[in-house]
This record gives C-alpha cells, structure tokens and sequence, in this order.
C-alpha cells in the first residue's frame, strides 16, 4: 500500500508509525538531474526486446510488422505523456510509486490491487527474461571466440550472470545505480548499431534464397505466430512500468516541476528508441527473412569478433536493465517488511530479501530459457496494461476529457488497441513456449 495514504505500519509492541521514505530505494535520494532520466528510460525501454524485433517481423510480415511496430512506438510515446503528467497531478503532493496512482484513480484497495500486481509482474517477467538473455549472450560471446566454450551449458552462463546481481543488488537505492544505467544505456546503442551494421553487410554481400513468406505453413500457425509477433513487440516498450519511479528521484518544485525534467530524458529516450528499433527490425529481416533466429545476434555470425563484442554488450546492458526493473520491486519488498512488519530498516534486510529475490528469478531463467516465447507470452500478458492502456484510462478517470475531444479520442484508441493486445498475443507466447519446449530437458 501507499505509504503517502493508509500504510499500517506499526513497530512490533509500540504502535507508532514507521516512516521509512529516506531510506527506501525509490525516494532516499531526489537530487537526480534531467539526463538521469534519459539515460534510465533507454536502460528501461531499449533492451532485450529488441534483439526479437526482426524475429517479431518475420512472424507478422514487413507491412503488418511495419504498422504494429509504428502503432506500439506512438500509442506508448503518448502513454508516457500521460504518466509524466499524472505524476503530480494533486498540488503538493507526488505519486512516486505506479500503485500510488492506482489508489488515487481507483480508490486506496482496488487502485492497489488492480495496479500492483501488474507492475510487478513486469519486473519479475523482465528479470526472468533478462536472466535468460544474459546467460545466452554470454555464451554466444564466448562460443565465438573459444568455440570450446560452447560445450558448457547455458545455465552455467546463467548462474554467472545471476552471482553478479547479488552484489550488483545491494546497491542502495535508484540514485546510486545512474553509473551502471549509463553504461547499460550505451552499451544498448552500440548493440543495435552491431545489429544494423551486420545485419546489412549479411544482406549486401552473403544473402542467399531469402525468403520472406510466412513461417508457419498451417493457418493455424500463422495466426499464433501473429499473436506472438505482436506481444514480442509489446514486450520491447516496457519502460513505463518504472517511469514514475524514475521521476521519483528528480527534484520538484512549484516553480520548476519534475515533469519538465523527467519529459526531456522522456523525449530523448523516444527518439533512441525509435533510431535503434527502426534499424533493428529492418535490417534483420531483409537479411535473413523468415529464418531469422528469435534473437538476432544468434542469427549474425560474421565477423566472429564483432558479434562477440555486441553479444557482451548485451550482457552488460541487460546487468544494469536488471537492476532499474529489480529496483521497484527491492522499494515494495523493504517498503512492507518495515512499514507493514516493523522490521528495522538496515543492510541486513537488504542483504536477505534482494538475495532471495535474485535467488529465485535466477532459478526461473534456468529452467525455462525459451527467449522468444517468453517475449511473446509476458510482453501481451501485461506490458501492453502498463504500458499501453493503464495510463490512458487513469487519464481519462482523474482528467475527464470531454467526449470527443482529443485525448479523450487518443485514450480510447490506445485502450482498445491494447487490451486487443493483451488478450490475444499471450496465446501466441504460450504455444510458442510449448512448441520450444517439446524434448527439452531442464538445466540443459
């Protein structure tokens, strides 16, 4: 619950109040400047998403693909808008959590459950996935340069990348992680831009019998395809599930509000996006068609040292992307423990819940590391309610546009696409799950 409203949060035996704002992650530190915000919005929203961009392509086709991905892009650049505007939307007061909104749209109760489940599922469905990518991009590097690596299963690549989230984990709040956002924010540009080079250089000089028909040949299959395609594209614009924490951390005044901040790194974070996904989606199809792999860098096999060095930059990347997903749900784990338990607030606590958490999304991502699946399956289930139709019907219950104007057009158009979204996409995740699944054996 909102500490802002009705936290109970009393000390065992005593009753009082437990006020704990200076020490939780989300709102311990409010001194981050305007490019904080860039920098963690494109950590946020360009990450491993979009390595299954032309893979999603291939599964929708270049003009439907085309329009989905345009559509995606303009409904959740508006979105953010939204949120950005919301986040201060009562004078003097500041909704520095997504549940927080949700209790002053919909009511203290029902705003929190209908939000917090969501947003946290988000978080722990990117760890999972970042967990999987993680592991198999490093794999990938090494394989590449040591070809002897390749022996060694991925889980183990997974493991290595899950030790260094337990250290990484016990940084103390979002503040503190602006170092390793700024370093998981280049390393996304560069990754694309590898993919764009390579996937072009493929297509120019070693493309052969490229085929840019359906993947499936049973109708049945292609609409399950189509469904998956688009909930991988869903899963790529995943940023707005932190977007009001990130604003959290940048300093609000009367005079100089946190939006205006917080929309100049939003701006900024869009027009990357739009740069590397565009570049991504494209080049990779035209290359290889309808048998791109569902990560493109799998796909791209020279030269041998540069698609090592962009499959290591996405394990760096996605190491700092864990961390701006995890950090929300490190604020609702501590927030609970000492406001609602009265536990006291210290590095003991931290030490053990973020490692349990990072112990268990670990443990997942050995277990089911079906990447382009799980795009498809988390990206429809609820990234397209956070990102593309939650904000919008906040919008529509707190700002009551009238009807027919504008917003109040552009709100519903974003709703319905998205629930469409939402509803169908995660069929196709799931059977793509299954089809990946078939003789698989776990910890392989």
């Amino acid at each position: 619950m909102s500490h802002q409203q009705d936290y109970r949060g009393n000390e065992h035996g005593g009753g009082r109040r437990i006020d704990a704002s200076n020490w939780l992650p989300i709102t311990a530190s409010r001194n981050a400047k305007w490019y904080y915000s860039a920098f963690h919005n494109v950590t946020a929203v360009v990450g491993a998403g979009i390595l299954g961009l032309p893979y999603a392509m291939s599964q929708i086709g270049w003009w439907s693909g085309s329009v989905v991905l345009i559509l995606s892009w303009i409904i959740t650049f508006y979105s953010f808008w939204q949120l950005v505007e919301l986040h201060e939307i009562v004078p003097g007061k500041r909704f520095d959590r997504y549940p927080e909104l949700g209790q002053h749209c919909f009511g203290p109760k029902l705003g929190y459950w209908v939000v917090m489940p969501q947003q946290l599922t988000v978080q722990v469905a990117t760890g999972i996935v970042y967990g999987v990518t993680g592991g198999k991009s490093l794999k990938k590097c090494f394989e590449l340069l040591w070809p002897a690596c390749g022996d060694y299963r991925t889980t183990y690549y997974i493991l290595f990348f899950v030790c260094l989230q337990f250290v990484i984990s016990q940084a103390p709040n979002f503040n503190s992680l602006k170092g390793v956002s700024l370093l998981a924010a280049i390393m996304s540009i560069g990754y694309a831009a590898i993919a764009f080079i390579a996937s072009t250089i493929q297509g120019v000089n070693y493309r052969e019998d490229v085929s840019y028909g359906v993947r499936s040949p049973t109708v049945s299959g292609q609409i399950y395809d189509f469904l998956n395609g688009c909930g991988t594209i869903a899963f790529a614009f995943a940023g707005h599930s932190v977007s009001l924490e990130i604003q959290a951390t940048i300093p609000s005044t009367p005079e100089k509000p946190s939006k205006h901040a917080m929309w100049k790194g939003v701006v900024v974070a869009y027009i990357v996006v739009a740069l590397c996904y565009g570049s991504v989606a494209i080049s990779g199809y035209w290359a290889y068609g309808n048998h791109v792999e569902d990560d493109i860098l799998i796909s791209l096999m020279r030269p041998a040292w540069l698609i090592s060095l962009a499959n290591f930059m996405v394990f760096l990347h996605v190491i700092g992307s864990y961390q701006v997903f995890a950090m929300p749900v490190f604020d609702q784990i501590e927030q609970y423990l000492v406001e609602e338990r009265g536990l006291p607030a210290g590095r003991p606590l931290r030490i053990i819940c973020r490692s349990i958490y990072v112990a268990t999304i670990g443990f997942i991502s050995m277990c089911v590391p079906f990447f382009g699946g799980l795009l498809g399956l988390f990206g429809g289930l609820v990234f397209a309610s956070t990102s593309y139709f939650m904000p919008c019907i906040m919008w529509l219950v707190t700002q009551k546009p009238k009807v027919m104007s504008l917003h109040w057009i552009c709100s519903w158009i974003s709703i319905v696409l998205g629930v469409l979204l939402a509803v169908l996409s995660p069929i196709g995740g799931a059977r793509t799950i299954i089809v990946a699944a078939r003789g698989y054996k776990f910890f392989s």
